[in-house]
């Protein structure tokens, strides 16, 4: 069996990075999303290179608004994101730090996504038109 590493730095959160937006591009129901809203892919790898980076080696690096972006994916794809997106996400993400590494940090990389995809998905959901409160007149 070969011994796996932990995440120790930048160049291991980049390679993580784009080994799972490699599979995320490829996958018959994410692809098509990632593939419409990211012009720059080097931009975009590299964005969340830092962004894990911030989130896992806890250099502060990343600024942005991942709810945010996250609603306006939805809204151009008429509110067809769902919870099973999210799942394959998450399933990819995990799958492919378990074929990298293993270790405290491996670990808080999945923990970490769990929470995140889960917010994400709530918020995003929570921001439909169908779901905003009308107000009683």
């Amino acid at each position: 069996m070969i011994q796996k590493n932990d995440i120790r730095n930048r160049n291991d959160v980049a390679m993580l990075v784009s080994r799972f937006y490699k599979k995320i591009r490829k996958e018959e129901s994410l692809g098509p999303i990632f593939n419409h809203m990211i012009k720059d892919w080097d931009k975009h790898l590299d964005r969340l290179t830092d962004f894990w980076e911030t989130n896992l080696l806890f250099v502060s690096k990343f600024k942005g608004n991942p709810i945010e972006v996250h609603k306006r994916v939805d809204q151009t794809f008429n509110h067809s994101v769902t919870n099973v997106h999210f799942g394959i996400w998450l399933q990819l993400w995990i799958t492919t730090i378990d074929d990298l590494f293993e270790g405290e940090l491996a670990t808080l990389a999945k923990n970490r996504a769990r929470k995140m995809s889960t917010t994400l998905f709530l918020k995003m959901f929570q921001d439909r038109p169908s779901q905003k409160m009308i107000p009683n007149k």
